[in-house]
């Protein structure tokens, strides 16, 4: 029911796109856009006064009126859609990884590349343009960047004997410590396995250096890379170095915060929540290696739809928007990672969020194709089975595969 739904809009939004501009008025085509965004915050005041900055910087420079709307999280995709399939959406708005290569695939967006001539493109983070680009074409540009990695309780490593300022860099030396953990009583991380396989099983295959799908449909789950990351899953579980609600947990923090895991896996959320709380000291790890040094983290971008009224001034206000001192105000805030290079500096004081921003190279934002969402689901499934003792990691990996083949189909 949701795809034809997805198809229903989106045929009514490419009539609408295919149409002229005849139902426009001269001032919408010129002189103004509307932007939709979310909350990145729990403080809307400080968060609606940083947009009135943001804004003024564009309307200043350009005479054009910005219509700023907040739209929630939730129902996002639907409320996106119909408003593009009605013609009365936004200009501008805001997208996450797994949104933009459906909504291109369906002739949604338009190619900012020609836009971004003389936009100093060399200072973003090369990881973050990635999930902004379909099948050659950039349909985004990036604001933000987050990245996931293992965040250590400094008092359980000592307690195992270890150094909090040699941490695992591999494999082999997070299971040697993982080991240790499990002998003096701790859990050596935690893992949600009731999330999303962007934070449990992802991060390990590109560690293996494998990859889920790519985007001309091949199927790769279940290759040599595939099965080596189910089998670390299935070691970690087996061998009681996570929890035994591992399988279906969204979270660990009641464990992390009692002293009971060595190590969390986190992100920029994560460092504030901590400092917060002030319950111990911790540390951060790189991202960890086996073939390839890699993991996780989300980028949030803005689009322009090919419907809009004023693609020109929608494309320069996403390049205003993006510039570096304006990724300087918005990360600021919302104590995401900068994708320009040169922002990464308002961290410099912050030594965690700063070691952070230094593993973004390392990043990967998700499976970038249409399916990458509704395959999820058919992947956990099989994860958690294996964990359950009814698979083992080849045959998990392979009916992984099928299912997502199935999908596709």
């Amino acid at each position: 029911m949701k795809k034809l739904l997805f198809l229903l809009l989106v045929s009514g939004l490419l009539m609408v796109g295919c149409s002229d501009d005849t139902g426009t008025t001269d001032s919408q085509s010129k002189g103004e856009i509307t932007v939709w965004a979310h909350p990145y915050t729990d403080n809307q005041e400080k968060e609606g006064e940083m947009w009135k900055e943001l804004i003024a910087s564009y309307e200043d420079a350009s005479g054009v009126k910005v219509n700023f709307q907040q739209i929630p999280w939730a129902n996002r995709d639907q409320k996106i859609l119909t408003a593009l399939a009605a013609n009365n959406g936004p200009d501008v708005f805001y997208a996450i990884p797994d949104q933009m290569p459906q909504y291109a695939e369906a002739g949604m967006l338009v190619d900012l590349s020609p836009y971004m001539e003389n936009n100093d493109m060399d200072d973003f983070v090369e990881s973050s343009l990635v999930p902004t680009k379909w099948k050659g074409k950039m349909y985004g540009v990036p604001i933000l960047q987050s990245v996931e990695t293992f965040m250590y309780n400094v008092e359980v490593v000592k307690a195992i004997g270890e150094d909090p300022f040699k941490l695992p860099t591999t494999w082999e030396e997070f299971e040697e410590w993982a080991a240790k953990a499990k002998e003096k009583g701790y859990y050596a991380s935690s893992f949600q396995g009731g999330g999303s396989m962007n934070g449990t099983l992802y991060p390990y295959l590109w560690q293996a250096g494998g990859e889920i799908l790519t985007e001309d449909n091949k199927v790769m789950i279940n290759n040599e890379s595939g099965v080596e990351a189910f089998e670390f899953i299935n070691k970690l579980y087996g061998n009681g170095w996570i929890p035994q609600d591992s399988i279906t947990a969204l979270d660990h923090d009641a464990l992390w915060d009692s002293g009971k895991l060595l190590s969390i896996q986190g992100a920029g959320k994560s460092v504030s929540r901590m400092l917060e709380k002030e319950t111990f000291e911790f540390v951060i790890a790189p991202p960890l290696k086996n073939k390839k040094q890699a993991t996780y983290g989300t980028t949030g971008m803005f689009v322009v739809p090919v419907n809009s009224d004023n693609k020109d001034a929608a494309a320069e206000f996403i390049k205003v928007i993006t510039n570096a001192e304006n990724q300087r105000k918005f990360n600021r805030e919302t104590q995401f990672i900068p994708t320009r290079e040169s922002a990464k500096d308002i961290y410099d004081d912050q030594k965690y969020l700063a070691q952070l921003a230094s593993y973004t190279e390392f990043t990967q934002s998700g499976v970038i194709h249409p399916e990458g969402r509704n395959i999820m689901p058919l992947i956990q499934a099989e994860l958690q089975t294996m964990l359950e003792g009814k698979k083992t990691p080849k045959e998990a990996a392979d009916a992984a595969a099928k299912a997502i083949e199935g999908k596709l189909k």
